[in-house]
């Protein structure tokens, strides 16, 4: 597979609503829709420059004070398998007998939850300790990892939500006040990227889809 590099969000619909309102400051109206865009903007420009997830999102919980202490803890899904389609296995380069492991997790700060990711990968490519570790525990994956000195290349990042309706640059702007609450939905970017060992090796492949509570802040 070609690695491809897509600095540019792809957008997508997402119809899926939530029904609680965010904090107090979220309203539906265009100034609020223009911070929106710029946060998920920014958010996702900290994600494609920087190797883990889970210490952007641990830095993003402080930032925005989304939890007392803002310490990331990943809650696994354990009922759940997915095997390993020919893009996982192109991207980590292991044929069709080569092992891979499959971990979904939660990452929540406090009570947000802040994203959900699939990760497939090369056990034979990890120490046994961290091995061990993945499989005994809700340790993020980042954080068990990060002794190999890992890089991270996207292949994919896709806007979920588009705060702004089309041709909003062209239409009159209301700058009026709205009582009613931002329809906010629950999915909002979704990554697809591989990660590399120093040595050039990819040992993980991952999707990670991020929710709605990673804006569940006050909106001065």
């Amino acid at each position: 597979m070609k690695r491809r590099l897509i600095p540019a969000l792809l957008l997508a619909p997402c119809l899926q609503l939530a029904a609680a309102p965010l904090p107090a400051g979220w309203q539906d109206d265009m100034p609020t829709r223009v911070k929106a865009l710029a946060l998920l903007q920014s958010f996702n420009v900290t994600l494609l420059t920087q190797p883990s997830a889970t210490r952007t999102l641990q830095q993003w919980c402080a930032d925005h004070q989304l939890a007392p202490g803002a310490r990331i803890v990943a809650v696994r899904d354990r009922t759940s398998a997915k095997a390993a389609g020919p893009q996982v296995r192109q991207a980590l380069k292991v044929d069709g007998q080569t092992p891979l492991n499959y971990r979904r997790v939660q990452l929540h700060c406090g009570s947000k939850l802040l994203s959900e990711a699939d990760n497939w990968y090369v056990p034979a490519r990890l120490t046994s300790a961290m091995n061990h570790t993945l499989e005994t525990s809700d340790i993020p994956f980042g954080t068990v990892v990060a002794p190999l000195h890992f890089s991270r290349r996207t292949l994919s990042a896709t806007l979920l939500w588009q705060p702004l309706p089309p041709g909003w640059e062209n239409q009159p702007w209301q700058t009026a006040s709205s009582s009613q609450p931002l329809p906010v939905p629950q999915q909002l970017l979704q990554h697809q990227a591989v990660l590399y060992r120093e040595d050039g090796k990819p040992f993980s492949f991952v999707q990670e889809t991020y929710q709605r509570d990673v804006l569940a802040f006050p909106l001065n």
